[in-house]
């Protein structure tokens, strides 16, 4: 008699989270490091795209717009429409009857003496206001016409500089250069100092007291004398300021990532790896630095903003990126000496590198707190 197989199948066991997932999974919940996130999205998406958005170029200069509060409103206002009609038609040699605006064009009854040239409508078309200036009614005389002109209307939400620029479109670029200082130094930092301190780290002994020697000396220079020599032999350019900082923050990448090699030679799997006969090399690129790379992810997050401030200071005392390319160091510098008379230019750029940083910080904090195995 044959029995049947009652038994019933073993659940199989559930399937077990890698570092990378339970950080991920971890970050999730921290909804300040999130909300940090979707506003550094919104910053770069805004820095790299807004630019070709707004209606303004950000080296276009308006010179009759300068030092121009924050509006909603398009400039010119009506008020200020007739002075610059009369300014304009000042030199025209000709007496104005009546001035009208209405939808914006306006129309000008003028008069004189002698004959009036046709091209008189020149004068107004040398004004940044005016375009397609036309004679639409000259008297039998020539001594009587009706001008019209249409009136070219900005709109300068975050106001205007000291050189009639829209700060709009300004912030926008400095925040891109910025941005992309702190990324490209980081990634410089990144590449120099990883590699650089899992050497010293594993191979240990005279190799890494010589290595760790030149770090000790580099450590000892000044680095505004660096940037000021780099300055002097190289002229300021975008390029030079990422080197520059780059070239100085992998000192504390390549310790931070030499001691976390020193702790990793002396596990199973990277002794298992040199029994079997694997390179350094290998294990070098397949064990040890994908193993530091919690601490570098959470490193690269708070080098990115303390960048982005040592750039903003750089710029501030006039050795950052030259005009009319722009940074956030360099707009605050300027906002700085004109606080008195024009606020917005210290307010808005102070106000975006603020939310840049606490941003950052934020998002730093919550992939430390993600990736710490301690709380696993």
């Amino acid at each position: 008699m044959s029995v049947s197989d009652t038994t019933a199948p073993v659940p199989a066991a559930g399937e077990g989270r890698s570092l990378w997932q339970d950080a991920w999974r971890r970050l999730r919940r921290n909804k300040a490091a999130v909300l940090s996130a979707l506003v550094l999205a919104v910053v770069i998406l805004a820095a790299v795209f807004g630019p070709y958005v707004v209606p303004h170029a950000y080296d276009t200069v308006y010179s009759n717009y300068v030092r121009t509060p924050a509006s909603l409103e398009p400039y010119p206002r009506a008020d200020a429409i007739e002075p610059e009609i009369r300014a304009a038609l000042r030199r025209a040699r000709v007496d104005i009857a009546s001035i009208a605006v209405a939808d914006g064009v306006a129309t000008v009854e003028v008069t004189s003496e002698r004959e009036i040239d046709p091209r008189v409508t020149r004068y107004l078309e040398r004004s940044d206001l005016f375009t397609n200036g036309a004679v639409q009614r000259l008297s039998d005389d020539r001594r009587s016409a009706t001008l019209t002109a249409d009136v070219q209307q900005f709109h300068f939400y975050l106001g205007t500089d000291g050189n009639g620029r829209d700060m709009l479109a300004r912030i926008l670029v400095a925040t891109r250069v910025s941005l992309a200082i702190g990324i490209l130094a980081t990634a410089v930092a990144l590449v120099i100092g990883v590699t650089y301190g899992a050497v010293a780290g594993y191979f240990g002994g005279k190799v890494d007291d010589v290595m760790m020697r030149i770090v000790d000396v580099l450590y000892s220079l000044p680095f505004i004398f660096f940037v000021i020599m780099l300055v002097v032999f190289f002229g300021r350019n975008f390029v030079l300021m990422f080197i520059a900082v780059g070239a100085i923050e992998w000192l504390d990448m390549a310790r931070i990532v030499r001691g976390q090699t020193l702790a990793l030679k002396r596990r199973e799997f990277v002794q298992a790896a040199e029994a079997l006969g694997v390179e350094n090399a290998g294990i070098l690129k397949r064990h040890i630095i994908p193993n530091t790379l919690g601490p570098v992810v959470i490193y690269m997050t708070l080098m990115v903003p303390r960048v982005i401030i040592l750039e903003s200071f750089l710029s501030f005392l006039g050795l950052g990126v030259q005009e009319p390319l722009t940074s956030l160091g360099v707009l605050i510098a300027e906002g700085a000496r004109n606080i008195e008379g024009a606020t917005w230019l210290l307010v808005y750029p102070a106000i975006t590198l603020a939310l840049v940083l606490f941003a950052l910080n934020f998002l730093g904090d919550g992939l430390r707190d993600a990736l710490d195995p301690k709380d696993r």
